[in-house]
């Protein structure tokens, strides 16, 4: 199929202070959030100066795709836009009509399958075809990358990096964790066509990491970010709450990789380089923080491929892959969906 443009999608930030507590509203409107909640976390961006990393990396990895694409003779114009914050996604989708765009792909900013992780996007992308009208371009999204080389290579070597930072006389008792965004519990049993997608993908995600950086070391899958009322559970053990049980069974070090991120926005330097950071140093740990893919050339590298494997005739398509996971081009109906909401 033919496709005329590139969008970049995804989660947007503040960038001064006034936009923090708007941004936190977009975020959190009809989910019923307290007052008290959002001033907690506005705090986390305040700590920043009221700037969220996330859009100055999103400009960083445009840049980055745009080279790539010009490089390697892929003529197809790149846009971006946001979730929750400018520049939003209706009205970039808005411009691209004005530009002639009529078919285009999504890159998505997030690598896994679940609600809030990729069918949502597929909402805003719905919602912000509807709200530009029926001259919208049809908009169709790349397909999850939990287990593409150019996702997992990055993150090993990120690990590797992070492992030479730490006393090697203590490699005995050093552990690897790795880190993904909190869901609740039911919409992890939901996720995909037959539930567990989310969390089924970061298990694979992980291993695949860990053979790839230090199989000798053990590791362990764990949660940051939870953001929901308390009576409602969630996936544990939170990271914090996991290296506490990790100094008692005497570990002494710990590199902690944000797997389930592409990149380090605000969730990574507030929860894990304030807060986890802080606990470790409670208990002791040595603790190094490993990094994201970013712009790192083969996670750029990648978005191209994705796009090329989704252009290519059926019989020429080359899909790279690390793990053994089903994997499909589009989200089959109702993949993602609550319960409340499958038809």
């Amino acid at each position: 199929m033919a496709y005329d443009a590139l969008v970049l999608v995804s989660f947007g930030g503040p960038e001064r202070p006034e936009d923090v507590m708007p941004f936190l509203q977009n975020v959190t409107r009809g989910r019923g959030v307290p007052p008290e909640r959002l001033a907690e976390v506005a705090e986390h961006y305040l700590h920043f100066g009221g700037v969220s990393p996330i859009n100055q990396q999103c400009r960083e990895l445009l840049a980055a795709i745009r080279a790539d694409f010009a490089a390697h003779g892929v003529d197809l114009p790149v846009y971006w836009g946001n979730r929750n914050w400018d520049p939003m996604l209706a009205d970039t989708v808005a411009q691209m009509r004005d530009d002639g765009v009529k078919r285009a792909l999504a890159f998505v900013t997030s690598a896994y399958g679940g609600y809030s992780s990729c069918r949502q996007y597929q909402e805003d992308i719905a919602a912000a075809r509807a709200a530009v009208g029926q001259d919208a371009p049809v908009i169709d999204k790349l397909r999850q990358f939990w287990d593409h080389p150019g996702f997992v290579e990055p993150h090993a070597d990120a690990v590797k990096a992070a492992l030479a930072q730490l006393d090697p006389a203590k490699r005995d008792t050093t552990r690897i964790v790795f880190t993904a965004h909190s869901v609740p519990v039911s919409a992890a049993a939901t996720a995909g066509p037959h539930g567990g997608r989310y969390t089924a993908q970061l298990e694979e995600a992980a291993r695949l990491v860990h053979a790839a950086a230090a199989p000798d070391l053990p590791y362990d899958l764990v949660w940051q970010s939870r953001s929901g009322p308390p009576q409602v559970p969630w996936l544990e053990p939170d990271i914090r709450d996991h290296l506490t049980a990790l100094a008692e069974q005497g570990v002494t070090s710990v590199v902690v990789s944000p797997i389930g991120f592409v990149s380090d926005h605000l969730e990574v330097v507030w929860d894990l380089d304030t807060e986890a950071l802080e606990t470790a140093k409670q208990l002791g740990l040595e603790f190094v923080r490993a990094g994201t893919p970013g712009t790192d050339p083969r996670f750029v590298a990648m978005v191209r491929e994705l796009v090329t494997e989704r252009t290519a005739p059926d019989g020429e398509r080359l899909r790279r892959r690390l793990g053994e996971l089903p994997m499909w081009d589009t989200c089959p109906t109702p993949c993602c969906v609550p319960p409340a909401r499958r038809p």
